[in-house]
C-alpha cells in the first residue's frame, strides 16, 4: 500500500525553502556586521571593536541587560514549573471537569497584546515596587503570565501521552506519598514536556521587549536598543549571539533528554 505523504523530493524542497527563509535574514545580518565603514570592504573590525574591553559605552548596558535577562529566565522557569505543573497534575488526577476552563484561562494571555497586559499590570507593579522593590527580577511575574500558553501546551502534550491516573494509582497502592508520586512517578515521565516548556520560557524571556520597556526595566532587548543608537553593528552582533545561545541551549536540552531516555530504556 502506497503512502499518501509527500515524496522524498517534495520533503527536501520544502525543507530547503523553510531553511532559506530562516537562513537568509541571519546571513544578511552577519554580512552586515562584517562591513568596514573605513575601507568600504568586509572585515571583523566591528566584532573586534564591540568586544574591546575599553568600549564600555556599548558593553556595559549589554552585559547588564544580559545578566538581568538570564536571572529573569531562571526565575520565570521556576515560577512556571512550581505553579503550573502541580496545578495541571491536580486537575488531571482530581478535577478533570474543570480542565477546559483552566485551559481557556491559561491560553488567554496569548490573545492579549503585551501593551494591554502592561496597562493592567501597572497598578499591580506599583504595589510590587513598594513591597518587593523595583528590581528587574520582579518582571518574572509578568513574564510568567506571558509564557503560560506555551509552557502549558508543551507540558500538556507530554501528559496526553502518559496514563497519569494509572501511574498515580499504582504508586499509591505501593504506599508512596503524593509527593513521592509526583516526584518519582509522574515528573520523570513528563521530562520532555518540562524541558520544552523551560526552553520556550527562556526563549520568550530573552526576546521580550514591550513589557520591559514600558515598565522601565533593563533587559537584553532594551539594552540592544540602547546599543543600536550608539553602534548599530553592536546590536546586530549581539542579536546573532543571543540566537546562537538559544540554539545551543536547544541542542543541549535535546541531547540531555535523549541520553536520559536511552538510559531509561536500557
Amino acid at each position: 500500500m502506497n503512502g499518501i505523504g509527500p515524496s522524498r523530493a517534495t520533503r527536501w524542497i520544502i525543507g530547503l525553502i523553510v531553511g532559506a527563509l530562516f537562513a537568509i535574514p541571519l546571513v544578511s545580518t552577519f554580512v552586515f556586521t562584517l562591513r568596514d565603514r573605513e575601507t568600504g570592504g568586509y572585515s571583523f573590525a566591528n566584532w573586534a571593536r564591540v568586544f574591546d574591553p575599553t568600549n564600555t559605552q556599548v558593553l556595559t548596558p549589554i552585559w547588564t541587560g544580559l545578566g538581568n535577562s538570564l536571572v529573569l529566565a531562571v526565575v520565570t522557569v521556576v515560577i512556571v514549573l512550581v505553579l503550573l505543573l502541580p496545578t495541571m497534575l491536580l486537575i488531571a488526577l482530581r478535577f478533570p471537569r474543570i480542565g477546559r476552563m483552566f485551559e481557556f484561562a491559561v491560553l488567554l494571555p496569548i490573545s492579549i497584546p503585551a501593551i494591554v497586559l502592561v496597562v493592567g499590570l501597572s497598578p499591580i507593579y506599583l504595589q510590587i515596587g513598594r513591597t518587593l522593590g523595583t528590581g528587574t527580577w520582579t518582571l518574572a511575574f509578568a513574564y510568567g503570565i506571558t509564557v503560560l500558553p506555551f509552557a502549558y501546551r508543551s507540558i500538556k502534550a507530554s501528559m496526553d501521552a502518559v496514563d497519569l491516573r494509572t501511574l498515580a494509582e499504582a504508586a499509591r497502592s505501593l504506599g508512596a506519598s503524593w509527593f513521592a508520586v509526583v516526584v518519582r512517578a509522574l515528573v520523570p515521565n513528563l521530562r520532555q514536556g518540562l524541558l520544552a516548556a523551560s526552553l520556550i520560557s527562556v526563549a520568550v524571556v530573552l526576546g521580550e521587549f514591550t513589557i520591559a520597556s514600558l515598565l522601565n526595566r533593563q533587559v537584553l532587548q532594551t539594552a540592544l536598543v540602547v546599543a543600536n543608537k550608539i553602534d548599530p553593528y553592536a546590536s546586530a552582533i549581539f542579536t546573532l549571539l543571543s540566537l546562537l545561545f538559544v540554539f545551543l541551549l536547544l541542542l543541549v536540552i535535546g541531547r540531555a533528554a535523549r541520553l536520559r531516555d536511552g538510559k531509561a530504556s536500557s
